[in-house]
């Protein structure tokens, strides 16, 4: 995930909002031992933990190992830890006087790949996986530094407890990497069974911003994700007598390139918006018409309604190209929606992303903020935590992970030969997490 930055219209918001920032100023910045702390906590503990969990990843929905040692780690600081909520996930809480509740997430699953970034940590576990299957597993997305970094958050936010008034939420959050953990959570009662949170805060290491950088986006963040799976049919023949059957492999085609005037044609050419058929199999033998092809489909966007506009158009366009190339009626496309991949878009809270900057600006210097064009429309499941709905105010940024002379030849998230610098990764995050925390938790 690259770093990413406010959309025009924030933009012009971050400009008006200036005198406002001056009347809601973030609180003094954290005096300038919280960065030499944080350094010496990772000599001391949090370069182990940290290799500990790249050394031993698990795939979504399945970190037990990751769950029992994020447990731990949170329950000896002091933290009232609760384990098993939306699966795997962990709840730990410090309440610390009266004031509002802050929730910070880390996500805590790997990623089916082998690793092959040469580093001496590599992970070699394997694990067999939901459908049976045992596969490699590594942390290619940086996970690992999002959970040590909760747990040096939660080091710092306990040692300056006279800094700060309320209540504070950590969560270790599964299957991030399926975006099926945060709704797992909710619907297991994290806003019923703990406090409720006013904010909501999370980072995401990004191998493509150089490391000491961070991205605060004052509204869009990430896209939404929906998975979505086409069934053409047809009527297997021989493939010299194509005039007997139905080709699904020529509807599939077919479908695929109509697709693409999805975006193309039917959506605003300003707003984002991504249809990838990731996945396609039909066919057994080069001389034989097979009667069925599966397709598998991402799709993404910024907002609400062109999220529908997608994936309606979607079955407009399988059912209508079928229907064009003489399908039947009984025949015609079957699409289905995933209920389990599946996210809405994360978009910060203007006015609080605002504090959240100029908190870390004060604290951290101005240089730090890295003010960079979003270069994608990956998807973050974080925005099942601040729903319109939930009335939970959330901000989501980034933190540079490679030395500046090496972003431009890293390898992306999700490859093997993923990589990020650990150190300036963890401490990086800790610093602007707990500073975030402290400007939203400030005694009034």
């Amino acid at each position: 995930m690259r770093a990413l930055i406010p959309t025009t219209a924030a933009l012009l918001l971050l400009a008006a909002g200036s005198a406002a920032s001056a009347q809601t100023a973030a609180p003094a910045a954290p005096d300038s031992a919280l960065k030499q702390s944080i350094l010496a906590d990772y000599d001391a503990r949090l370069a182990a933990v940290f290799d500990d969990f790249h050394r031993n990843p698990e795939l979504s929905g399945m970190e037990t190992r990751t769950s029992a040692r994020m447990a731990e780690l949170l329950t000896g600081l002091g933290y009232e830890v609760t384990t098993g909520v939306g699966g795997t996930g962990v709840v730990a809480v410090l309440r610390n006087g009266e004031g509002p509740t802050v929730l910070i997430r880390a996500d805590m699953d790997g990623l089916p790949l082998q690793e092959a970034s040469g580093l001496p940590n590599a992970s070699t576990a394997r694990q067999v996986d939901s459908d049976g299957k045992e596969k490699p597993v590594m942390h290619a997305c940086g996970h690992d530094v999002h959970i040590t970094a909760l747990v040096g958050t939660a080091r710092q936010l306990m040692d300056r407890k006279d800094d700060w008034s309320g209540t504070l939420i950590l969560i270790a959050q599964p299957a991030e990497e399926r975006i099926f953990g945060a709704r797992a959570m909710v619907n297991d009662g994290l806003y019923s069974r703990f406090p409720k949170p006013d904010y909501a805060l999370a980072f995401h290491v990004d191998a493509q911003m150089a490391e000491g950088q961070v991205s605060v986006p004052l509204g869009i963040h990430s896209s939404s994700s929906d998975g979505v799976e086409i069934v053409v049919h047809g009527v297997g023949t021989h493939g010299a007598y194509p005039h007997l059957g139905v080709d699904p492999i020529l509807v599939a085609s077919s479908i695929v390139m109509n697709l693409q005037s999805l975006r193309s044609r039917t959506v605003n050419p300003l707003e984002g918006a991504v249809v990838t058929v990731g996945s396609i199999h039909g066919g057994i033998k080069n001389n034989i018409i097979s009667d069925r092809v599966d397709m598998q489909l991402t799709v993404r966007a910024d907002s609400p309604e062109v999220r529908t506009l997608l994936l309606d158009g979607i079955d407009r366009v399988s059912r209508g190209t079928a229907e064009a190339l003489g399908v039947p009626e009984n025949l015609l496309p079957t699409v289905t929606r995933s209920t389990l991949e599946t996210t809405p878009a994360t978009i910060n809270d203007g006015p609080t992303a605002q504090r959240v900057r100029d908190a870390i600006a004060a604290a951290m210097g101005p240089n730090v903020l890295n003010d960079e064009p979003r270069a994608g429309m990956g998807a973050e499941d974080f925005a099942y935590f601040v729903t319109p709905e939930s009335g939970v105010k959330g901000v989501y940024f980034d933190v540079g992970g490679t030395p500046a002379a090496e972003v431009e030849t890293a390898a992306g998230h999700h490859s093997p030969l993923f990589k990020i610098d650990a150190k300036p990764s963890v401490t990086t995050g800790v610093e602007a997490m707990t500073v975030a925390a402290l400007a939203l938790l400030a005694k009034t």
